[in-house]
């Protein structure tokens, strides 16, 4: 089995890239247990990273991409007490999507 051009991988990374910040009224440690029940629902691995208040997402192949990937973090009282700053990074075909959707959650909730 080859290994695929790099050039198309990276193409295809900057192509499918999802990268977006929210601001929620739940707790950062709320944030990414809701987080990575969302995303475990819809078949990714997710899961509390080394670092504080980070998570990882990796799915299988999407498109032309072997696996992808994204993080998310969640940094607490940013600007004043009881808000939380949500950043979502991330690469892939449906992995964007998926994403977009949890950023779309997050939003209704702050609307409740």
């Amino acid at each position: 089995m080859s290994q695929p051009d790099r050039a198309a991988l990276e193409h295809e990374m900057v192509r499918t890239a999802f990268q977006k910040k929210a601001v929620s009224r739940l707790p950062a440690n709320d944030v990414l247990e809701l987080a990575i029940a969302f995303f475990a629902e819809r078949g990714y691995r997710a899961g509390k990273t080394g670092r504080p208040n980070q998570i990882f997402i990796m799915g299988k192949r999407e498109g032309a991409l072997p696996r992808v990937t994204g993080e998310l973090s969640a940094r607490a009282d940013v600007g004043r007490p009881g808000v939380t700053l949500v950043t979502m990074d991330g690469f892939g075909e449906n992995l964007g999507p998926t994403m977009e959707a949890f950023y779309q959650e997050l939003r209704s909730r702050r609307k409740k």
